[in-house]
C-alpha cells in the first residue's frame, strides 16, 4: 500500500518561491517610468520627429523600463532563497546594491544607445544616457526598497502566525500528553503495581518509582522546548516503556536500533514517540504468547516506528488526532512531514530527524 500523508500536504525543506501579486503596480509603474525618464532627460525631441516616430520612440523607453523591471525583479526574487533580512542584513544590503547595480546600468546603457541607432542615425548624446542611466538606477533602488519592506512585512505577518500555530500545536501535545499520564486508571495501575513491587520486590518498586518520576520531569521540563536531542527522547522512551513493562510484563517488547552517534548528533521535537506507543498499545491486541513488538530505527535520516498489527475492535475508528498533530507540530517547526504507511501488515510511522550543523 501507498504511503499516506494524513491528508496534509508535506512542505520541502527548501525556500519556497515567494508569490506576490503585483501586477497591477508593475502595468501602471512601468509605463509610467518609461515615459517619464524620457521626458525629465528631454531626450526625445519635439521635432523633427513623425507622429509614428514619436509614438514608437517612447514604445521603445517603456520596453527599456519593462526589461529593467522585470530584470531586478527576477534578481530580487532569487536572492530571497540566500539572503534574509533578520539573520544576514549587511550581506542582504551588499548583495542587492551589487546585483541590481551590475544589472541595470549596463543593461540601460546599452538599451537606451540602442535608442540613438534606431530614432537619432546613431548619434548618441552621452550626457543625456548618462543622466537617464542615474535616474534609472535610483528609480530601480527606491523600488527595490518598496518590494523589500512589502515582503518584509508579509514574512513577519507569516512568523507571527506560525509561531502562534506552533504554541497552539505544542499546547494540544502537552495537554494530550499530561491528560494520558494523569489518567486515573494509568495512576491507579502505577500505584496498585507499586504497591505490589515494594511488598515483593523493593528493588524493583524503587526502579518503577524512578521511571514514573523521570517521566513527569521529562513532560514537565521540555514543554517549552521545541527540539530535543534524540538521546533525550530515547532515555524518556525508555523509562515509559519501563511502566509499560511492568504492567503488561512480556506481552510487549521493545527493539532499539540507532547508535550512539546519531543519537547525539540528531534532534526531533519532544514527546513524539510516546504517542506512537500508546497508539500501538491502544490500537493492537497481545498476550504473552504473542507479544506487541515495536521497532524503533533509523532509516535515511528518519526514525521509523513501526510494528505488527493484530488489530483490536474498536467502537469507532481512530480520528488519528495524535498523529495530525504530531505532522502539524513537524510542519511547523522542521518543514517536514511525518510518513503514516499502514500495510495492512504492519503500522510504519516515520519520522523525519534533523542533524546537529
Amino acid at each position: 500500500m501507498k504511503p499516506t500523508n494524513l491528508n496534509i500536504s508535506a512542505t520541502k525543506h527548501t525556500p519556497q518561491k515567494e508569490k506576490l501579486n503585483d501586477i497591477g503596480f508593475r502595468v501602471i509603474l512601468i509605463p509610467f517610468f518609461g515615459i517619464a525618464i524620457p521626458v525629465i532627460t528631454q531626450m526625445i525631441p519635439q521635432q523633427p520627429f513623425t507622429t509614428w516616430q514619436f509614438k514608437l520612440s517612447y514604445l521603445y523607453t517603456i520596453m527599456i523600463a519593462f526589461v529593467i523591471w522585470e530584470g531586478n525583479r527576477f534578481l530580487l526574487f532569487s536572492l530571497r532563497s540566500y539572503f534574509d533580512w533578520l539573520n544576514k542584513p549587511v550581506k542582504k544590503i551588499i548583495a542587492l546594491l551589487l546585483s541590481v547595480s551590475f544589472y541595470t546600468i549596463p543593461v540601460s546603457a546599452l538599451l537606451l544607445v540602442g535608442w540613438y541607432y534606431f530614432f537619432s542615425n546613431g548619434l548618441v548624446q552621452w550626457s543625456k544616457v548618462f543622466e537617464a542611466t542615474l535616474i534609472i538606477m535610483i528609480c530601480v533602488i527606491f523600488i527595490t526598497h518598496v518590494y523589500e519592506t512589502v515582503f518584509l512585512v508579509k514574512q513577519t505577518e507569516t512568523d507571527r502566525v506560525k509561531k502562534e500555530q506552533l504554541e497552539r500545536s505544542k499546547a494540544e501535545a502537552e495537554l494530550q500528553a499530561l491528560k494520558n499520564q494523569i489518567d486515573p486508571h494509568f495512576i491507579f495501575n502505577s500505584l496498585n503495581t507499586l504497591s505490589h513491587l515494594i511488598e515483593e520486590k523493593p528493588q524493583k518498586a524503587r526502579e518503577f518509582n524512578d521511571s514514573l518520576a523521570d517521566v513527569y520531569r521529562y513532560i514537565l521540563h521540555n514543554k517549552e522546548r521545541t527540539l530535543v536531542l534524540l538521546r533525550e527522547e530515547m532515555d524518556f522512551v525508555n523509562d515509559y516503556f519501563l511502566l509499560l513493562k511492568i504492567r503488561f510484563e512480556n506481552a510487549i517488547q521493545l527493539k532499539i536500533d540507532i547508535s550512539n552517534e546519531i543519537n547525539n548528533a540528531s534532534l526531533i521535537p519532544p514527546i513524539s514517540l510516546q504517542l506512537l506507543l500508546e497508539n500501538a498499545i491502544k490500537h493492537n491486541v497481545f498476550s504473552d504468547e504473542v507479544p506487541l513488538i515495536i521497532s524503533i530505527e533509523v532509516k535515511n535520516d528518519e526514525l521509523v516506528i513501526s510494528n505488527e498489527i493484530h488489530k483490536k475492535g474498536l467502537r469507532k475508528d481512530s480520528s488519528q488526532i495524535g498523529l495530525r498533530n504530531l505532522n502539524e507540530r513537524y510542519r511547523l517547526t522542521a518543514n517536514r512531514s511525518i510518513t503514516v504507511n499502514d500495510t495492512g501488515k504492519q503500522f510504519i510511522v516515520s519520522l523525519p530527524i534533523l542533524t546537529i550543523v
